[in-house]
């Protein structure tokens, strides 16, 4: 199973649980869960993508630009506009 999600705060707007859930469906992509994790507390995050072996999260306000600190590589566009939306959680790092 790979697991994905979306960390911010605060989540009580997002669709994209849904919507990711019925992109996975219409793909027939198996085998994958998408959860939103809340907090107010960046480093509960690192320590939450370790204990659930997220393969890969989206990332909202108010976050998007503190996460970078906790990051190995950002794609040069990222890097330019100092700010991540997707992150890839490569084994190892």
């Amino acid at each position: 199973m790979r697991h994905f999600g979306l960390i911010g705060y605060p989540l009580t707007h997002t669709f994209s649980p849904d919507y990711f859930k019925k992109k996975f469906a219409l793909l027939d992509i198996q085998n994958v869960d998408y959860e939103s994790f809340e907090s107010i507390d960046i480093d509960a995050f690192i320590k939450l993508i370790k204990a659930r072996k997220l393969n890969g999260f989206n990332v909202t306000i108010p976050y998007k630009q503190s996460i970078i600190s906790y990051l190995d590589e950002l794609t040069p566009k990222a890097n330019a506009i100092g700010s991540v939306n997707c992150v890839k959680v490569a084994e190892g790092k």
